[in-house]
């Protein structure tokens, strides 16, 4: 008998047995759903955060008075948190650093602020943040509209500010927000520049923000106690190390540190901190190929117990097609095809979900769409090898029955 003969006499079968496959492939759907929905959302978030920190750019670090609270192990230790980094602090490390870098400052002014103009307004989950001249490209932002913050306007603390694009199109519904003044909470601030639209990353949207100069922000935060974060931009990575070096001696001296005293502040590289998280992500995904195989294993039992009972009811059949010349190697090609076909309807079912799962986790999370060919063919591909595990056994049994014996099974 050919394969199509043997796939043929496979449906023909599970045609028959409707509700019984249906519910073994469904098993089998929701272990390869889980396995394939958990690798895609993280592939796609993994491709969002590689995005994020590609344009921040590699060759930067970051001052802060904690670690960004990303850890590898001791899921219950945080970074401890120093002392809050001033205002006056960060401007004269701005000061003082080598020209040769570029610093940004930035601090977040509020984190639900609501924003009106005219009779418009948005939800109170606006995100407030102050920054200086080079605040947008340290943190990857680039303008559709208007122009950046000047050097004078950052420190003077002028009523100007730059929006997010989700902000824009709600307040001015496709009109221009140039140089029209918006309400930010109790504050009337001219608008100068647009952001392009970039989505959120990290839980954090620049699409849904206001960015303010750093001065102004400094006089409207909601919290008394501030602390500043500093991005420290080489021009390229050979200067990176030296950089770190001569920033710490220099922020030591300005928080008037003793030689013997550690570090009261926090330094990290952009590349370290997405090798942190892509490291974790590494642990989450051995945890969802865990659930996953954990699933298809209880599924691959279920379709055995299925074959084992299909090969006694038709036991007789089995008889007759041996009686007229059938060989036990084309009887157990035929329940072997019938199992495989069984998995790969399931598989099917699960790669379909799997894919819509891991896809909206990742789009609700900020990542990008996409779709993972290597895990549906490779998903495929364990379909097969799991139809030939669990329907070796139950084969195996139908190809050795007795002809004689099993025409007189009733």
């Amino acid at each position: 008998m050919t394969y199509t003969e043997n796939v043929r006499l496979a449906l023909q079968s599970i045609k028959s047995n409707r509700l019984r496959t249906m519910l073994t492939a469904l098993i089998i759907a929701i272990g390869l759903s889980a396995l394939v929905g958990i690798l895609t959302s993280l592939d796609a978030v993994k491709a969002s955060m590689t995005e994020a920190f590609s344009s921040m750019g590699a060759n930067s670090f970051t001052i802060r008075n904690r670690g960004s609270g990303i850890r590898v192990g001791n899921p219950g230790q945080r970074p401890k948190p120093f002392k809050s980094i001033r205002y006056e602090e960060a401007l004269e490390f701005k000061e003082r650093l080598n020209p040769a870098a570029t610093v940004a400052i930035s601090v977040r002014a509020s984190s639900g602020a609501t924003v009106k103009y005219g009779t418009e307004k948005t939800n109170p989950n606006i995100n407030v943040q102050g920054v200086d001249e080079n605040g947008l490209s340290a943190q990857g932002l680039e303008l559709a509209l208007g122009r950046n913050f000047s050097n004078t306007e950052s420190l003077q603390g002028n009523n100007v500010c730059i929006i997010g694009s989700e902000i824009s199109k709600t307040l001015f519904k496709g009109q221009s927000p140039l140089d029209k003044v918006i309400n930010v909470g109790n504050n009337r601030l001219k608008v100068i520049g647009v952001l392009v639209s970039k989505g959120s990353s990290m839980g954090f949207s620049g699409d849904r923000a206001v960015y303010v100069p750093l001065l102004k922000a400094k006089q409207i935060n909601s919290n008394n106690d501030p602390s500043y974060t500093i991005t420290v931009m080489v021009p390229n990575m050979d200067l990176l190390e030296n950089m770190i070096g001569e920033a710490t001696a220099e922020f030591r001296n300005i928080r008037k540190l003793k030689t013997t005293a550690s570090a009261n502040f926090e330094i990290t590289k952009s590349d370290a901190v997405a090798q942190t998280l892509f490291e974790n992500l590494a642990f989450i995904a051995i945890g969802g190929v865990a659930i996953g195989i954990i699933t298809l294993i209880g599924a691959s039992i279920g379709l055995m117990n299925i074959m084992l009972v299909s090969v006694t009811e038709r036991t007789r059949e089995i008889g007759i097609r041996k009686a007229i010349g059938a060989t036990p190697s084309v009887i157990r090609k035929q329940f072997l095809i019938e199992a495989v076909v069984i998995c790969l309807m399931g598989g099917a079912m699960g790669i379909l979900f799997g894919i819509l799962l891991g896809n909206g986790i990742s789009l609700m999370m900020g990542g990008s769409f996409i779709i993972p060919w290597l895990f549906i063919l490779g998903g495929f591909a364990l379909c097969v090898i799991v139809g030939v595990i669990s329907g070796y056994y139950p084969a195996k049994k139908a190809s050795k029955l007795d002809p004689v014996e099993a025409l007189r099974y009733e």
